[in-house]
């Protein structure tokens, strides 16, 4: 089912199926993606929340537990432009719901995360460790930098939300996009998260796509078993990539409130919110999202700054066993998630693609 044009592709990956596992930075682990690419598919670890020691210990372990090739993906967001009002403002927002839980806000915001644009240290890791395959989230890393990577051997991924994001990924020498549909669950792929936003199905952006470019393009938003990958190639794309789908496998670093909460009837709901983070995401909607739903987006802080607020918030639940105020990412497929090892999901999905049904 595999077609014409991606088997070059996929044989420039090194992947044998068009079976992606996307990062999901939190939920994504060593174990989780060298199970999928022992399957035959392309594991992956998101690094955008962890910084280079981290993300070394992790590269490390993936390396020890398969030689196949995998995907470590960075973001590549702009720093973020910090309000001392609007920061006091946010925490003075959610006292209440902090006091309700009998926690403390935080006296100011940390910004938690740094993008991979400024964070020398993870370049030089990623050219050190020389994974197969890298790709970017949020927009594309200085061009220094991309012809550092690829001068190095390393295949380029960038996921793009529209034709001018595919467009300007493709000047800047990537070697592939992630066409990321509005049904995706997870962050937003968008470069600027302020300018409007065309919310572009996978299906429409994956064909809108292979039209205009000159690139594999990659699915991803809302695809969950074998027909829908085949869907996918049927429209044009190289490989479909899968993150909700993986979310409940057993390797899956989701805790038990979010498996159950993903497989149960919180699984059928979910909202794309900016409240938790800074940056429009899709997730289970639950606490959190319900109060987002009520604040202009101009009020919620910069990515990742707000974001430093939901974790300690959650946190703060959390000790009360209170798990609906958690950033529980999932795509509109999230009812169609199946529970089982990583590796039998990839033999199950390649099994269902070959037969056209899922």
């Amino acid at each position: 089912m595999v077609m014409t044009g991606a088997h070059e592709f996929l044989a420039t990956t090194g992947v044998r199926l068009p079976i992606f596992q996307a990062p999901m930075a939190g939920v994504s682990c060593p174990a989780l993606a060298a199970a999928v690419s022992e399957a035959g598919g392309l594991g992956a670890l998101g690094l955008g929340a962890a910084g280079a020691d981290a993300a070394g210990r992790m590269i490390a372990e993936l390396k020890a537990r398969t030689a196949l090739p995998f995907n470590l993906n960075v973001f590549c967001h702009s720093p973020s432009v910090r309000s001392a009002e609007t920061e006091s403002a946010w925490i003075a927002r959610f006292g209440g719901r902090f006091a309700a839980q009998g926690g403390t806000p935080p006296a100011a915001l940390q910004e938690i995360y740094r993008s991979f644009n400024v964070d020398r240290a993870m370049t030089a890791l990623l050219l050190a460790t020389r994974p197969r395959v890298v790709s970017f989230h949020f927009g594309l890393p200085p061009g220094d930098t991309v012809q550092a990577l690829r001068a190095a051997g390393i295949v380029l991924l960038c996921s793009v939300t529209s034709l001018s994001e595919g467009r300007a990924a493709m000047a800047a020498g990537v070697q592939a996009v992630i066409a990321q549909g509005y049904e995706a669950g997870g962050h937003r792929g968008i470069f600027d998260p302020r300018a409007p936003d065309d919310q572009l199905s996978t299906a429409a952006l994956v064909q809108i796509l292979v039209r205009h470019l000159t690139l594999p393009v990659i699915a991803a938003g809302g695809i969950m078993d074998g027909a829908g990958i085949a869907a996918a190639l049927t429209l044009g794309a190289a490989a479909a990539q899968l993150g909700t789908a993986f979310v409940a496998c057993d390797e899956s670093l989701a805790d038990d409130a979010y498996r159950t909460a993903l497989t149960g009837e919180p699984g059928y709901h979910t909202v794309m919110t900016s409240a938790l983070s800074g940056r429009p995401a899709r997730c289970l909607a639950n606490s959190y999202t319900e109060l987002g739903r009520q604040i202009p987006v101009g009020d919620v802080p910069d990515y990742p700054v707000a974001y430093d607020l939901a974790k300690a918030l959650h946190a703060a639940a959390k000790q009360n066993g209170q798990t609906g105020y958690a950033a529980q990412w999932a795509g509109q497929g999230a009812p169609l998630a199946r529970r089982m090892p990583a590796g039998e999901l990839v033999r199950v999905l390649a099994s269902e693609l070959a037969q056209g049904t899922g």
